[in-house]
């Protein structure tokens, strides 16, 4: 890692491009603290990643405006409603045209719904082990929603625990050019030999700002590349 920059370094880039460090902080989210997580329901989680699960490689707006059909037609994201869905009923709204028609996302929603299950036979509930979760291992999180949920690999995955307020950085096109230009790690960045390796530059650069892993990764958007406002939520 010998192209490392200080954070100080970087944090003023991002100041000068967003047009101050005012500016710069209007832009920056916050994420959740424990207790606001722990209150979540299971339902939010799954209905979370089910909207993020559709809007991967699609539109997003659409998604959006056709939300409202998909709490009704998944009874409002219930998990033991949706534990009971049998491939025929899975198969029947998949073919309903008030919401997106794909067999394979719908599938998802009870495929997710038994993870979360699967959780809270454990003890407690999904947004505990969630909120319970160590951010200097946030990849962790990251290998098992995928391995042991439904379409949460990529960016999904992420995408879900940061719109839920699970700080978590995002690798987004900028904040990975970024990476990869100051030799944080090379090749695939879904290898787990690149996870630890970003991982560990991000804990390395929290520990020098104390910002949280989603400003941090903010941060680095609005620093370099061809981003606007929007670039990296």
């Amino acid at each position: 890692m010998s192209h490392i920059e200080k954070f100080d370094q970087l944090y003023q880039r991002a100041c000068d491009r967003k047009g101050g460090e005012q500016q710069l902080s209007l832009l920056l989210g916050q994420p959740s603290d424990d207790a606001s997580l722990k209150s979540i329901s299971d339902d939010r989680f799954l209905a979370e990643m089910t909207k993020k699960v559709f809007q991967s490689g699609f539109i997003w707006r659409v998604v959006e405006n056709k939300w409202p059909a998909f709490e009704k037609v998944f009874f409002k994201f219930n998990i033991n409603k949706n534990l009971m869905l049998s491939d025929e009923m899975i198969e029947k709204k998949a073919q309903d045209p008030a919401i997106i028609r794909n067999y394979i996302k719908v599938k998802t929603v009870r495929d997710n719904a038994y993870m979360i299950h699967d959780v809270c036979t454990k003890g407690g509930s999904f947004a505990e082990f969630i909120a319970d979760w160590p951010s200097n291992d946030i990849v962790g999180l990251w290998d098992y929603l995928k391995k042991h949920g439904s379409r949460l690999g990529g960016n999904t995955g992420p995408y879900s625990l940061r719109a839920l307020g699970k700080d978590t950085f995002l690798l987004s096109r900028d904040v990975e050019e970024y990476l990869i230009s100051r030799d944080v790690f090379s090749g695939s960045s879904t290898s787990k030999r690149s996870r630890n390796q970003i991982q560990q530059f991000f804990n390395e650069m929290q520990q020098q700002s104390g910002h949280s892993l989603q400003q941090l990764s903010q941060i680095i958007a609005f620093s370099t590349g061809n981003n606007t406002v929007f670039a990296e939520t």
